[in-house]
Formats: C-alpha cells, structure tokens, sequence
C-alpha cells in the first residue's frame, strides 16, 4: 500500500509500515498531514500504540501477520536474523526501503540505489543517500540530497517534507550558513507544519530560526527584532510548567538579542528593561546546582543589563549587580576560566566604581588588568586601565577638594 506516513511520527512509527485496510483512502492523507483518527483499525493498533510511546512489547504483541508485519519486526528488533526473514517475504520498492533502513542501523555497507522509486519511498532514500555523503563530509552533495528528498515528500506528506527541510536548514546552519537560503529553509519547514498537530516541533523550529537571524545578525537591529519575533512564537508552547529548560533557553536568547540591538533610540530602555526580566524568567530554572554553566552566563548577563539600563534607582541596581557578580566568582575558578573569570572582575569593579567604592574597585580592576596582559587581551586590558586612570584622577580631585575645605 502507498502512499505510507513514513517520516510522519516520531520514533518507531517514523519507519513503519501499515498493512491494507479498507479505511485506508480515508485514513492515509490525516495519518501524512500529522494527524490521528478518532478510532484505529484493529490491523493498525500496533501503530497507534508506537505513536502513545507504549513499551516495545506491547506494540510487537499487536503486530498483525504479513509482509509489513516482517518488515516492522526488523524495525522494532534491528538483527540480521529478522532482516533476513524480512527480505524473504517483502517485495517492489519496500525491498529498498528496507535496505535503506538496514544501512542506517549499519546492518548494509552501502545505501540501496534510488531505483524507479516515487513518493515517500524515494524521499526516504534521498535522505539516506544524504546522510551517506554527510558521513564522506561530502556536504554540498549531501544537501543536495537532502533538498530534493523534502521536494518529493512535499508531494506526498507536509510533515515528512518539514522534518527534511527542517533537517536541510539545520545542517546549513551547523556549517556556519546563517543566510537567506538557511531562513527560508526554517520558513518552509514552519508553513507545511501549520496546520498539524506538532507544535512541539514548530515551537523548536521558531527557536532555530531565531538563533539564524540572531547569529547573523552583525549588529543589525531589523534581524534582531526578526529573532526577538521568533522567540516569541516559541514561548507559545514553551511554557514555564511544560518545557522548563525550553523557556528558560529561548528567555536567554530573547535577552541576548534585546541587549544586542544598537541603544540609539528611545525604545533602547524598554527593551533593556524587556532583556532584564527575561534573564529573571531564566534564572527561575537555571540555578547554581542545577545547571551551572548557563546559571553564570545568564546571572553576569543580567548583572551587565542593570549595570546599563536607565532607571530612577541606578545605585540599587550596581548594588544588586555587584551581588550577582560576586555569586559568579565564587565559583568560577581562574585556572579555569582566566579571560571569563577577568571580564567578571572587570565588570565589577566597574560598577563598583561608579558607585564611589573605589576601595573595593580597585584590587578587583588591577587583577583583571594583570590577567588580561598575561592572556594577550591588551585592548580589555587597555579599557580597564582608563578605568583605573579615571579612579585615580577622581581620588586626587576629591583629596584635592578636601584640603581647599580645610
């Protein structure tokens, strides 16, 4: 029977094969366009049960015999003992996509040649081939695959076709492509998972082409403000209580995008003011013990925000971010770290300057200035000594003030 919803579901149901019924013309295109039906033929349990993740067990125990049911086995218990009884007793183009299954659990050395195939089937083998030359590092030839495996799927299945044309983006972006054909790539993936049931999967995509337009941004506000939108799309579905590390990720790269648009216009505020409670929002998930990398990354990020936002109570705001930034040294180690370690130390003495502490600035500055010079950052090192110069200037005036009042 063809067309089959390969590619569709995730999991095991993505490789599976269903059996004739005589629901199948009414059945078939919801099944391809990422929908189930209310009720399921008994011969199509077994699939019904890989889509609700039941156990490997239940789902061979609703295996119906046949062909297909050879095949699913294989699928469910990849040995070369049931490849082999599958090969006996499948046949046509299926005989390929067992193959090209094969290969990819490394049961064949080669992936089985297109054939006269069509549809799915073709598209399946297309991506096949693909990953073949992605293992060869033959990109360009493996993308090419790639692209024209989700071209066929769309003919057939508007979700299989996302899943490759998502894939095709993802590998482009991977490779440092952060482009026009890598956006529209996320763009067509999203339009043909419109109308499915994978939000999960269009909340993931949103995320992926916002890190595009963020990486490639290059300071450029417009593409910042694209990826701020994409964000947004995927805090949808990424809810606090459903997607915890989710929400927190894309709140991280909301505030990064924010923080990074130029500060020449009066919006600057609110969207420094936005970046802040959004590194808040991350930080209600990512804590010291838990997750103690992007915990850091997201308290220094926030600390920096209230050291430059404008607000009616700047000194409450250094205050609080020389707390946070004391958090962080206390468990980053310069052994590990030097440069990240110093950039801290900077940023607060800093803050720690322009609230007048200079006592406190000092040792702080000087340390980072040392590391900065022994790690070759002269130009870091070169702004945290105008920051000591003007310490200085400011300390002889003041002590220069104090004599003239006595």
């Amino acid at each position: 029977m063809q067309p089959q919803p390969i590619g569709v579901f995730p999991g095991a149901a993505g490789f599976f094969l269903l059996p004739l019924v005589p629901e199948a013309d009414r059945l078939i295109p919801l099944l391809l366009r990422g929908h189930v039906p209310d009720s399921w033929p008994e011969s199509w349990c077994f699939f019904a049960a890989a889509i609700e993740g039941k156990s490997e067990d239940e789902v061979l125990a609703l295996l119906p015999e046949g062909p297909e049911a050879a095949y699913n086995r294989f699928i469910l218990d990849p040995q070369a003992h049931t490849y082999t009884l599958a090969k006996e007793v499948i046949s046509g183009d299926f005989t390929l996509l067992l193959d090209a299954v094969a290969w990819r659990l490394k049961l064949c050395e080669t992936p089985p040649p297109l054939g006269d195939t069509a549809g799915e089937i073709r598209a399946f083998l297309l991506a096949t081939q693909a990953y073949d030359a992605f293992q060869r590092k033959g990109w360009p030839t493996g993308l090419s695959f790639l692209f024209e495996a989700a071209a066929v799927a769309e003919d057939v299945s508007p979700v299989f076709s996302a899943r490759l044309y998502a894939e095709w983006a993802a590998t482009k972006q991977m490779l440092g492509d952060h482009g026009k054909e890598t956006v529209e790539g996320y763009q067509k993936a999203l339009a043909l998972l419109e109308t499915s049931s994978f939000q999960e999967a269009r909340a993931e995509l949103w995320f992926q082409l916002g890190s595009v337009y963020q990486t490639g941004a290059g300071g450029r506000k417009s593409s910042l403000l694209e990826a701020a939108r994409c964000y947004h799309e995927a805090l949808k579905v990424y809810r606090k209580d459903t997607y915890p590390e989710e929400y927190a990720t894309v709140h991280m790269n909301l505030a990064l995008a924010y923080l990074a648009m130029p500060a020449l216009d009066r919006s600057a505020y609110l969207r420094t003011a936005a970046a802040i409670q959004s590194l808040r929002e991350a930080l209600r998930i990512f804590k010291k013990d838990t997750h103690p990398e992007l915990w850091a990354s997201a308290t220094v990020n926030l600390a920096n925000a209230l050291q430059h936002v404008k607000t009616s109570h700047p000194e409450e705001n250094l205050w609080e971010a020389v707390a946070l930034y004391e958090e962080v040294l206390e468990v980053r180690r310069p052994k590990d770290d030097p440069l990240g370690y110093a950039r801290v130390l900077a940023n607060q003495g800093n803050a720690l300057a322009h609230l007048g502490a200079f006592s406190r600035a000092l040792p702080r500055l000087e340390e980072a200035s040392r590391l900065f010079c022994t790690y070759g950052e002269h130009e870091a090192a070169n702004a945290v000594e105008d920051v000591l110069a003007e310490i200085a200037c400011m300390r002889k005036q003041a002590a220069s003030n104090e004599k003239m009042e006595q």
